[in-house]
């Protein structure tokens, strides 16, 4: 339906039949596919598209990855999972929407909707920091580090609250961009198959895009289009945080000041802004020291340490999580109003 944004002459029988305009139609789309990832979520007995496209990314690097390969032709090899795996995303699911079209008009819109749903993860990701955060409270320190093992790559097995606290909180702050803003920002422009196709690069990014022996010239080109794809959609994310911080009553100001002057301290040129915004936020300080199969490792640090890490700045991030991308999505939509408006003035 929406993919006609980027290929209209495909798109014509079944967007111009269509009771709203394509404007009109995201703004109306991007809220309930929201909501149905908030009030629903993922459910177990519903095939997941990321677990589909999960499945056909282990399934190409059995096939395409040597030890033996040199370094060009394994980049080389590495440009065919973005162009199999995003592009066929697209495209499966561009089909998919212009055959439901076919059936039923508003079969199409119900699929686009949970579609787009699938793509986002606000309800999940603020399970996950909740369910660290009731273990804390609960003075289950086991639980919580078995938890927090379930969402982080880190080693939690030794980590005292206060660390346990910090994983929480840097594992719901770098993943706003990653988990919802994102995907709301490329459903926005050109509908399910884009932010299906976004979903899919996010999926290669965290399979395949590691800087260690086996996939560090593999998953080169995958890592790359995910900083690529996130570059813009982190940077709008900022605006938001500040706001949401302010009427939180956190510290707006310093949200935007520890945002800029650290967030490039992140291994990732993206997900830095949303961490170190979260940090000046609530006036903590994030990064330090980590352990990866045992292996120490140390972040640089975002933010000033005001107070020490503790559970309920993990319900504070949340927070910020639900307002931030309620405020995002707000913004989206506006913006797609005003295009239909634009469209019925012309």
């Amino acid at each position: 339906m929406i993919g006609s944004a980027f290929f209209p002459e495909w798109g014509v029988p079944f967007v111009n039949g269509f009771f709203f305009s394509h404007a009109l139609s995201i703004a109306l789309i991007l809220p309930l596919a929201y909501l149905v990832d908030l009030f629903v979520g993922d459910p177990r007995w519903l095939p997941h598209p990321v677990v589909i496209i999960g499945k056909f990314v282990t399934r190409l690097d059995r096939l395409l990855r040597r030890a033996s390969d040199s370094k060009r032709t394994a980049r080389l090899k590495g440009c065919l999972f973005p162009l199999l795996i995003v592009g066929g995303t697209y495209f499966v699911t561009y089909e998919l929407l212009h055959l439901a079209s076919l059936l039923s008009k508003w079969l199409s819109y119900a699929l686009e909707i949970w579609l787009i749903s699938t793509t986002i993860a606000t309800k999940g990701l603020a399970q996950a920091g909740r369910g660290v955060y009731e273990a804390l409270k609960a003075g289950d320190l086991p639980l919580a580090r078995q938890r927090l093992s379930w969402i982080v790559g880190r080693d939690t097995e030794h980590l005292d609250c206060g660390e346990i606290s910090r994983g929480g909180i840097e594992t719901v702050a770098e993943n706003i961009v990653d988990a919802v803003t994102s995907p709301l920002f490329f459903a926005c422009l050109g509908g399910a198959p884009l932010a299906m196709a976004y979903r899919a690069v996010n999926t290669l990014d965290s399979m395949i895009g590691y800087k260690n022996e086996k996939y560090l010239h593999l998953g080169w080109a995958s890592a790359r289009l995910d900083d690529f794809a996130n570059w813009v959609p982190a940077r709008l994310t900022l605006p938001f945080l500040v706001a949401s911080s302010t009427i939180l009553k956190y510290n707006g100001r310093n949200t935007w000041i520890i945002a800029l002057r650290d967030s490039a301290k992140h291994p990732s040129p993206n997900s830095g802004i949303a961490e170190a915004a979260v940090a000046g936020a609530l006036n903590i300080q994030l990064g330090g020291n980590n352990s990866y199969g045992g292996v120490p490792s140390f972040r640089a640090h975002m933010g000033d340490r005001g107070v020490d890490t503790a559970p309920r700045h993990i319900l504070q991030t949340i927070r910020l999580l639900y307002l931030t991308t309620a405020l995002y999505l707000l913004a989206m939509t506006a913006a797609q109003a005003l295009l239909w408006f634009l469209e019925t003035m012309t």
